[in-house]
């Protein structure tokens, strides 16, 4: 059951013994993250008997749906909780509270179980800090940041480098506006970085040299999707972090790769926000290698 693909009907007549997680999302189908959490439950509950009752389950539920799953998975005393697309954002005002770093995102990805409601984290940050100290060897503040998108996720990449001390952050989207927006929302937050906005399809040439380019858009999760930029036209030697995981090599990261730029894809991400999550949840220490291998596995079967 764990790695089905349940719905609210499901929830409706939930009785599962033990502690329940689950991820919502729609779609859901893709998602890795039971093999991914069941791997780590499993290594922790040989040591620590109080997880073999732990299981993580999938549910694709429907935008209009979300209030009432969300009722429904505190009725049923579901432990943890994560949330993707499209639920981050729109689940911001239908918790119970938010922790303070997610509420300034303005996205939640992961819920806590407490008895007047869930109170929400988000581990994103958390997730791409530790995907690019393990991918590339980078801390996250120690340079200038090109980031492409001015989406939810953008918005929680920014903020987390700017949070780490990255003094410089150039961000590029496909409606100016947009990007414009979001520069001044990062301004008022912390007005000593330099913070701008370019058109991604014509990059001026005065962009930081050597950027850690971070792609938070969706471009690269269709075949057909072309590069959000062209990196050819980036001054120096920047490292190129793509979100996406799956595929594996998008066409921005084919072009890294071809140009002999440092370079990795969202997996590891994937795996510490997950373990970030688990942590919060269980208030024990998480395995992520057992997250690595359930991950893996989850991405063949699919």
């Amino acid at each position: 059951m764990p790695d089905d693909v349940l719905t609210l009907d499901h929830l409706r007549d939930w009785t599962a013994a033990g502690s329940s997680l689950a991820v919502l999302g729609h779609p859901i189908r893709h998602s890795v993250s039971p093999p991914m959490h069941n791997e780590a439950l499993a290594e922790m509950a040989r040591t620590q008997p109080e997880f073999s009752n732990w299981r993580y389950h999938r549910f694709d539920i429907r935008p209009d749906d979300l209030s009432l799953a969300l009722a429904l998975l505190h009725r049923k005393h579901f432990l943890g909780v994560n949330l993707t697309v499209p639920h981050k954002i729109l689940a911001v005002n239908q918790i119970d509270r938010v922790d303070d770093s997610a509420r300034a995102i303005g996205a939640v990805n992961t819920l806590l179980w407490q008895p007047t409601g869930y109170l929400g984290f988000n581990t994103d940050g958390y997730g791409l800090t530790e995907g690019l100290r393990h991918d590339l060897g980078l801390e996250i503040g120690a340079g200038p940041v090109i980031l492409l998108g001015a989406g939810g996720a953008a918005r929680g990449a920014a903020l987390e480098c700017l949070k780490q001390g990255c003094a410089t952050i150039a961000i590029g989207n496909r409606t100016r506006k947009r990007a414009e927006e979001l520069a001044d929302t990062l301004h008022l937050l912390y007005p000593r970085a330099s913070i701008r906005s370019f058109d991604p399809s014509d990059p001026p040439p005065d962009l930081p040299a050597d950027a850690l380019v971070i792609n938070a858009t969706s471009a690269g999760l269709k075949p057909s999707d072309p590069e959000p930029i062209d990196l050819g036209r980036l001054p120096g030697h920047p490292r190129v972090f793509d979100m996406i995981y799956n595929p594996p090599e998008t066409a921005l990261l084919k072009s890294a790769r071809a140009a002999g730029l440092a370079h990795a894809n969202g997996f590891s991400m994937l795996i510490f926000q997950g373990v970030r999550s688990l942590e919060i949840w269980s208030q024990a220490t998480v395995p992520a290698g057992a997250m690595f291998r359930g991950a893996r596995a989850g991405l063949a079967r699919s």
